[in-house]
């Protein structure tokens, strides 16, 4: 009899939140605005709260400043938006060098229209070494509203 013993999915989701980096220990984030029920730390680790949210409407900056270089292979990315019908666009963009010029890793439109379409999740493959800095930039919607930026997820590995 031939027999393979396989992980349960339990054990699959611990392995993935494991490959993720610990940001809170290896870099300093900069960033526009915060709600403060909402704060960046809960949008930066791979379970928790309910992620980041603007104080402000408008364009909103988050970076990423790495204590040392980092290499990154993946970037997952989590928006969600249950409120108010937009479409929104965001940039993201790396460092290396300690920030000097900044290189666009994607540049990417979504249109929530709740209730329907609430959320938008991204996983990009990628291969960047030596990494000082990531930086993404929201455009809470690009017709100008008053729309508040949010972001569910971001994480690294």
């Amino acid at each position: 009899m031939r027999k393979t013993i396989v992980k349960s999915q339990a054990q699959h989701s611990h392995e993935s939140i494991a490959e993720w980096l610990d940001l809170d220990s290896i870099a300093h984030v900069e960033l526009t605005s915060e709600d403060p029920s909402q704060p960046i730390e809960s949008a930066l680790q791979p379970v928790g709260a309910p992620g980041w949210r603007a104080a402000e409407p408008g364009p909103q900056l988050i970076r990423l400043l790495f204590d040392a270089p980092q290499d990154v292979k993946r970037i997952y990315l989590l928006i969600n938006e249950v409120e108010v019908a937009r479409t929104q666009e965001f940039v993201l963009r790396y460092a290396q060098h300690h920030g000097r010029s900044f290189r666009e890793i994607v540049r990417q439109q979504f249109t929530f229209a709740p209730p329907g379409t609430t959320t938008e999740q991204e996983e990009y493959r990628v291969d960047l070494d030596g990494v000082t800095a990531l930086e993404l930039e929201i455009m809470p919607d690009v017709s100008g509203s008053a729309a508040k930026a949010s972001l569910g997820r971001l994480l690294l590995a």
